[in-house]
């Protein structure tokens, strides 16, 4: 059973790491804008960190994954 458990781990974080590669990828390609420094979708504090990492983020961590 933990071998099921162990493979799907796996799966998931390549598929984070693609999504993040692509998301990179994207904000790279377009015209890049300021980072917000409040989600366009909730209104929370994006952390610095995420701005500084995500070059033009909009969105929070949480919402941005809502998107996807």
């Amino acid at each position: 059973m933990s071998d099921v458990i162990d493979q799907a781990s796996s799966l998931e974080t390549k598929l984070n790491e693609v999504a993040l590669a692509n998301q990179l990828a994207r904000a790279k390609s377009v015209k890049q804008q300021e980072s917000a420094k409040e989600c366009g979708e909730c209104g929370d504090p994006i952390p610095e960190e995420r701005r500084q990492k995500v070059p033009g983020c909009q969105f929070c961590t949480p919402c941005q994954s809502a998107r996807e």
